[in-house]
Formats: structure tokens, sequence, C-alpha cells
């Protein structure tokens, strides 16, 4: 038996069950996110709105920026995360919108 699977020790295998646990969380906190932002692209379509918006994408950064420093998180990382949200979000957007032409 390697060192790589061999039984870790309990705190790092608590550790990891930690991990995994916060990992499903995000997860369902994801997939409630999509259903919130589908809702969000169907109204947009209807209302023949664009699918970005890039005013509210900056106060969204700003917004979570903020959030990741008093969270202790590294901001860029926090920015990062976003803009590969909204890239999907908007994806997403234009794909419904295309459906509904």
């Amino acid at each position: 038996m390697t060192a790589a699977s061999a039984t870790p020790p309990p705190e790092l295998a608590e550790m990891r069950r930690s991990i995994d646990n916060i990992d499903s969380a995000l997860l369902h906190l994801l997939a409630e996110r999509f259903k919130c932002t589908r809702k969000v692209g169907e109204l947009k379509a209807r209302l023949n709105l664009p699918p970005a918006d890039p005013a509210r994408e900056a106060q969204q950064i700003a917004r979570l920026r903020g959030l990741a420093v008093s969270a202790d998180l590294d901001p860029e990382f926090a920015e990062k995360f976003l803009n590969f949200l909204v890239t999907e979000v908007i994806r997403h957007h234009e794909i419904i919108r295309a459906g509904q032409a």
C-alpha cells in the first residue's frame, strides 16, 4: 500500500469530510443561483433586454470584492469566480433568447 492510498490520519479524514460537505453545499447553492438566473434570462428575453448587463456586473464585482475582503478571501479570486459565473449566465441567457426567437 502506498502512502497516497493508505488510510489518512483521523484529523485529515475529518478535514476532508468537512471539505466534501462544503463542496456539496456550494454545488447546491450554485444550482439554486442558476435557477434564479434562468428566470432572469427568460424575463430578459420576453422584455427584449440584452443577455449581458455590464453596469450590473461591475456593481457585483465591487460588492463581491468587498465581501471577499471582509471574509478574508482573496478579492482577485472572488472576482475571477464571479466572472466565470457571469460568463456562464450570459451564455445561458443567449441560449434562452435564441430559443424564444
